[in-house]
């Protein structure tokens, strides 16, 4: 473990959550070496359940990195819980608002000051009946055009056991059998003299979940279908062409 100065509210989160995800957890980890020891960093990962940022946070910690996560907003408005996430450096995102675009500029500087910052590209957690990764939206796909630092996979299965979205039962016995693991460096050197047009993040968009989906395969152990795209109201899509910057997170 590399020895870092966190800090009291660093630390505070270290001592809580760690011990909780180590009591509700069996953990199989692999691929930590692929996390880079120091420097900028864009992480991307699947998201299946609400249990499974506390589980990668884990992850990444033990790793190395202090991981600060795009978060949705709402959570920094709960009580005591929206301190903390501050005091311990996540990144809110209002998603449809401008203020997506500020997320995408503080993660940005996140990465140029050497953090190690954790996007979940769908958005949200899988909407796919099954769990398999959704098609994303383009804010990872923003940021390393931005930054060009390195883009890290990780894929998980498990954390649902514990908080399943679909059913959205919680369920703390028995021990979650929770695998993670990190992959090299995507290669993303197809579009590295690219502009940010809509096809170009589109494109990497995909290239990045295809990838997620593919690693998911290997701890599942099954077929992965296509990239599954949630149907929106018409209403709804007509709003969101109106918005483009909701696509950034």
């Amino acid at each position: 473990m590399v020895r870092r100065r966190l800090g009291f509210w660093r630390r505070f989160a270290v001592v809580t959550v760690k011990p909780m995800i180590q009591v509700l957890t069996r953990r199989t980890w692999r691929g930590m070496e692929h996390i880079p020891a120091e420097g900028g960093v864009i992480i991307v990962v699947n998201h299946i359940s609400h249990a499974d940022p506390l589980a990668v946070a884990h992850f990444i910690y033990d790793s190395g990195r202090w991981p600060s996560f795009l978060a949705k907003s709402s959570l920094f408005e709960v009580p005591v819980l929206g301190y903390l996430l501050k005091a311990v450096h996540q990144i809110p995102v209002r998603r449809g608002t401008t203020d997506a675009v500020k997320a995408l500029e503080a993660a940005r500087e996140g990465v140029r000051t050497g953090e190690a910052v954790v996007i979940y590209p769908e958005g949200t957690t899988s909407r796919e009946p099954d769990l398999w990764p959704m098609r994303g939206k383009t804010g990872a796909a923003r940021l390393w055009l931005d930054t060009g630092a390195p883009v890290i996979p990780i894929v998980m299965w498990g954390p649902e056991q514990i908080y399943d979205p679909r059913t959205k039962k919680l369920k703390l016995l028995p021990r979650a059998k929770v695998t993670i693991v990190a992959g090299d460096p995507l290669d993303l050197s197809a579009w590295s003299d690219a502009q940010p047009t809509a096809q170009t993040l589109n494109e990497i968009t995909d290239h990045i979940m295809l990838h997620l989906r593919d690693m998911l395969a290997g701890i599942r152990e099954g077929t992965p279908p296509p990239l599954w795209t949630p149907k929106r109201p018409a209403a709804q899509q007509q709003a969101t062409a109106q918005r483009p910057e909701e696509q950034t997170a």
